[in-house]
């Protein structure tokens, strides 16, 4: 690749830093098996790739596998030729708090990774204040620039730099001149820990209250690494009928909002989570009749792109630049002065703090795994036991959003079932985000819009407007069944019947449907 990008030279601003330049294969010697390393990046986005490349080679031609594992924090998932292929290597120990990849799910779940789950604006300010490890013998931090007064200028998100660099030993820094310098995209702000912290006045999306570079301690520094390796940002699925149809319930929902006074004509700032559902609610409103509307989320993905073109979308504020690689990038370094001044990069500590979510009155829309006939929802863990990927921010949002909706299909799509698993269950069998925090649940049956009710009303009014056709007998005779005998008890404000609420989850288990046939327990499964 050329230096169409410019060099290290021009790059680096603190000249006496040069002195540090080596290669990644070089840095190898600084690494030792137990060390605790933290790493920028947030979702494939702004991750070191040299140096964690270097080692994974180092430890695959000198058969280390297992002899050289490291604990790793991060805010968010990185790109998989780095993290998944350590998994392969055995190279990972302990992972916080956020992780994607088959390779990596699959060392959770067999026991090889210990991963540790966490609310994202928690991790990030228990990691400075030392919760996790006291220090991060080495950071691996990828930068555009570094500024004559040795600041470190992030790439392509914030993630958790600030309260690496709060606790780090040492500092390896990744200079990326293989894409344009992200230089002024960033509001860098890192919080000082109580009693010092201070208020983050964010009135508005666009407000800024840091500068556009990371304070750094140079002397930490110890080795500076050049590279031109782009994020392996990783392009979602389209939309499909499905989330077509649970994209027109949210629109519509939005605009009985406005008509009842509830929601201004430019609604309140947006956030919105990743997958086909988001991307069809974001092209719903780039679609829609609003306009003059902001973002205030976690990660801006390619549709942001088409939602700032159709000209509704005013400012977007995120943690994250997680673009697509072969279109998404491409196309925001192609059209650099258009993007570029409507788009802020924060830091994960201020991106998700319940304060500025709070302040802005944020529309938090999330997707889960399930949720059950209650409002409580499972956003991680299949089957109750299974890692995904972790909770993310969704909790952040939907615990301190104006609006808080969780939107999913109806049902999932099964091997052995033709109809699929239904995504509206009795009781989630684990639970992320409780009854208290969520306002709005929809599929592409309808939505149900939950504020004021009762928990009984609630559960009726999820089984009527969101549970799929074929599932929904079952989930009504489970309900009347379960107020009938709780209330005959004198328990009957929540109505649940432990010795069956599960019982659909465990006939998928044993018979591979959901759809039994009965809730009696002295009946099995799938007998008449």
């Amino acid at each position: 690749m050329s230096d169409e990008f410019g060099t290290l030279e021009s790059r680096v601003r603190k000249k006496s830093l040069l002195d540090k330049v080596m290669s990644a294969e070089d840095c190898v010697k600084f690494f030792e098996d137990g060390m605790d390393l933290g790493w920028s990046g947030f979702t494939p986005a702004g991750y070191p790739k040299m140096v964690p490349i270097a080692l994974a080679d180092h430890v695959e031609k000198n058969n280390l596998q297992g002899k050289m594992k490291f604990n790793l924090f991060i805010g968010a998932s990185v790109g998989a030729e780095t993290e998944d292929r350590w998994a392969t290597l055995d190279m990972i120990d302990r992972r916080w708090p956020y992780q994607t990849g088959k390779n990596i799910a699959k060392g959770i779940n067999t026991g090889k990774i210990r991963m540790g789950d966490k609310h994202l604006s928690l991790f990030a300010q228990d990691l400075g204040y030392g919760f996790y490890t006291p220090k991060i013998d080495i950071a691996i931090i990828e930068v555009s620039a570094i500024t004559e007064d040795g600041g470190l200028v992030p790439t392509s998100s914030c993630g958790v730099i600030g309260e690496i660099l709060m606790i780090a030993d040492k500092i390896i820094i990744e200079v990326n001149t293989g894409q344009p310098s992200f230089e002024g995209l960033h509001d860098c702000l890192t919080p000082l820990n109580p009693p010092n912290r201070e208020p983050m006045l964010i009135n508005k999306a666009d407000d800024r209250i840091g500068i556009t570079s990371f304070p750094c301690d140079n002397d930490k520094i110890i080795a500076v690494v050049d590279s031109k390796l782009r994020d392996k940002g990783r392009a979602f699925a389209g939309a499909d009928e499905t989330s077509e149809a649970i994209a027109s319930h949210i629109m519509t929902f939005f605009s009985e909002e406005v008509a009842a006074g509830r929601l201004p004509e430019n609604l309140l700032p947006l956030q919105s989570g990743v997958g086909s559902i988001a991307n069809a609610v974001v092209g719903g409103l780039a679609n829609g009749p609003f306009k003059n509307l902001t973002v205030f989320t976690e990660v801006l993905q390619d549709t942001m792109l088409d939602f700032l073109d159709s000209g509704k979308l005013e400012y977007a504020s995120a943690c994250s630049l997680s673009l697509s690689e072969e279109e998404g990038f491409p196309r925001f370094f192609a059209n650099w002065d258009k993007y570029a001044d409507k788009v802020i990069m924060r830091p994960l500590s201020v991106s998700n703090a319940p304060e500025p979510i709070r302040r802005l009155g944020v529309i938090a829309m999330n997707t889960p795994v399930e949720f059950d006939m209650y409002a409580h929802a499972n956003s991680t863990l299949v089957g109750g036991t299974r890692m995904i990927n972790g909770l993310g921010g969704s909790g952040d949002y939907l615990r301190n959003g104006y609006l808080k909706i969780m939107h999913s299909p109806s049902t999932r799509p099964s091997k052995t079932d033709p109809i699929g698993i239904t995504c509206v269950v009795p009781k989630a069998p684990h639970i992320d985000h409780t009854e208290h925090d969520l306002d709005v649940l929809v599929t592409e049956q309808g939505l149900a819009d939950l504020r004021g009710l009762a928990p009984k009303d609630r559960a009726q009014k999820i089984i009527d407007k969101c549970v799929h056709p074929s599932y929904k007998p079952i989930m009504q005779e489970y309900l009347d069944l379960a107020t009938k005998i709780c209330i005959e008890k004198g328990v009957g404000h929540e109505p649940q019947l432990f010795d069956r609420c599960f019982k659909m989850q465990q006939n998928l288990a044993e018979n591979g449907t959901m759809l039994i046939k009965n809730w009696d327990i002295k009946v099995d499964l799938c007998e008449d």
